[in-house]
């Protein structure tokens, strides 16, 4: 059985009332973005990865950006509390998807609030964004759910963007990427580079040299690609009117019984 899975949602009819925060809301066309994300999911099943589709939330306008509904550490998943009360039913499939997966299964409890898209993990280091979906009792529900695991978990502000995720990842070799007007703080992650486009800032690790990425980012696959990165380009154009990227649409397992 494969070891690397990743957890993707269908987006549902009512994706076009998705939530906006930070930029203008325009017109979603839902049959494109419903073949943007069927490509996207094509893109992880051809670079080795098994997609485990999580039952629809048809009245939940933000389920595709399943990446929100779970932090995974290990084979632990900790199942989200979203900031966003909207979104907190999108929770109980995930949870029953992951359970019959054989993760061990924690929750955030009220009054703690987090959402996946603000957590960051790099090694052992998980980087928990505190704004405006993630607050403080869910950062500390974090830390107690994964530093007995080994975890190292680090408070970053967030106050520009969505989701820490939605200024901030990293690449294979540790490097923090991130486009510089959306970052509050750089200097809190050890190595950093700067990148030319907002969607630069958001890559897929799909092993190996390999990124997924938008395609809305060229000067910055390019960037990667002259540090000897392989970057895969998807477009995803439709989720990105609702401040979506390529990390919000999957949650990636690996050796769930390590």
């Amino acid at each position: 059985m494969p070891s690397r899975k990743a957890l993707i949602r269908r987006p549902g009819p009512r994706l076009a009332e998705g939530l906006v925060t930070h930029i203008e809301r325009s017109p979603v066309d839902v049959d494109l973005a419903l073949t943007q994300w069927e490509a996207y999911a094509a893109a992880l099943r051809e670079h080795g990865w098994e997609t485990v589709e999580v039952a629809p939330a048809e009245d939940c306008p933000d389920s595709v950006f399943v990446e929100d509904t779970v932090v995974m550490f290990r084979n632990v998943a900790l199942i989200a509390r979203p900031g966003a009360e909207s979104r907190r039913p999108e929770t109980t499939a995930v949870e029953e998807t992951l359970a019959a997966l054989g993760c061990s299964v924690n929750w955030v409890w009220e009054p703690g609030t987090l959402e996946g898209g603000d957590v960051l993990k790099v090694g052992d280091t998980v980087y928990v964004g505190r704004g405006g979906r993630t607050n403080a009792e869910g950062v500390r529900q974090l830390r107690a759910a994964f530093e007995p695991l080994g975890a190292r978990v680090v408070a970053v502000p967030v106050s520009k963007v969505l989701h820490l995720k939605s200024a901030v990842t990293a690449l294979p070799d540790t490097t923090v990427v991130g486009f510089p007007p959306l970052v509050d703080t750089p200097t809190v992650f050890p190595r950093h580079l700067p990148v030319p486009e907002e969607a630069g800032a958001h890559v897929v690790l799909l092993g190996g040299a390999k990124l997924l990425m938008a395609a809305s980012a060229p000067k910055t696959a390019e960037l990667f690609a002259d540090l000897g990165y392989e970057p895969v380009p998807v477009d995803i154009s439709e989720f990105e009117k609702l401040e979506g990227c390529v990390t919000c649409l999957s949650v990636r397992l690996r050796d769930l019984h390590a």
